[in-house]
């Protein structure tokens, strides 16, 4: 079993800052993909982010110079770091990690999610 403990949410005003992170523990043998999604309400999910254990990254549009996304691979930690935060970024931020167990080639974890909001 993996978990998965994100933290980093809060209210920020427009154009500050934050930084999402994301600790994956338990039966990992090795972690494949590390993805941020978000979904704002009324509105379909979308990935924000995602980054390979190659350290190949990939943004939407709407948040690239903006958002970069990182990880420590020692730590098997994902990060978000958000800046000049826009109101249309408000949402519940949640990762997703592909993890190689001791029983699967890969198996998809998500992290119960945690909340932006931007104010104007």
């Amino acid at each position: 079993q993996v978990q998965l403990v994100e933290s980093g949410g809060g209210l920020v005003q427009a154009g500050g800052s934050l930084r999402l992170s994301c600790a994956a523990s338990g039966s990992i043998v090795s972690i494949i993909t590390m993805d941020w999604y978000r979904q704002a309400p009324g509105k379909q999910r979308e990935l924000v982010a995602s980054i390979t254990s190659g350290g190949m990254t990939n943004y939407v549009d709407s948040v690239k110079g903006r958002f970069t996304i990182f990880r420590d691979n020692a730590k098997n930690t994902v990060y978000l770091q958000m800046n000049s935060l826009k109101p249309e970024d408000t949402a519940v931020y949640n990762c997703k990690v592909g993890v190689a167990t001791p029983t699967y080639l890969r198996m998809d974890y998500w992290g119960k999610g945690t909340l932006v909001t931007v104010s104007s």
